[in-house]
């Protein structure tokens, strides 16, 4: 199923569906991918960060994936409306500075437009140090 035919209402098939699809487009780590999915004017909180539009969101994603090296991401369906989904999610990453693995454990809100294209995204997460050997995603 294409991502982008994936439009509301949902039900919990398409809200699976649509979650598995950003789950895959963030695990390419590709902005220009992933900001397809969101609206010219898509507004983001992404934890003290707001922005508004596709161009911050691929700065943004740029700068994320320039710092966060080996990321590899897991988003879970929590609940979903007509026009709205929420996730739970757990990635971990390599920080490019200092060599450190990360897990970041984190709730995401999502609100569509008609078309199936995130209008609006809200975003909580924490990070706290792994070691290597407890990776659960590879």
């Amino acid at each position: 199923m294409n991502p982008l035919s994936i439009k509301p209402p949902f039900t919990e098939a398409t809200a699976r569906a649509k979650v598995k699809a950003a789950e895959d487009a963030w695990n390419s780590r590709d902005p220009e991918r992933v900001a397809l999915a969101y609206t010219e004017d898509s507004e983001w909180r992404n934890r003290s960060e707001f922005f508004k539009g596709r161009d911050a969101i691929k700065a943004f994603l740029t700068r994320k994936w320039t710092r966060e090296l080996n990321y590899r991401l897991m988003k879970e369906l929590w609940c979903y409306t007509e026009n709205r989904i929420s996730v739970r999610f757990e990635y971990e990453w390599r920080d490019a500075e200092t060599g450190q693995w990360m897990r970041t454990h984190g709730n995401e809100h999502w609100e569509f437009d008609n078309d199936g294209l995130m209008r609006r995204r809200d975003m909580s997460a924490n990070d706290y140090p792994i070691d290597e050997s407890e990776r659960r995603y590879t």
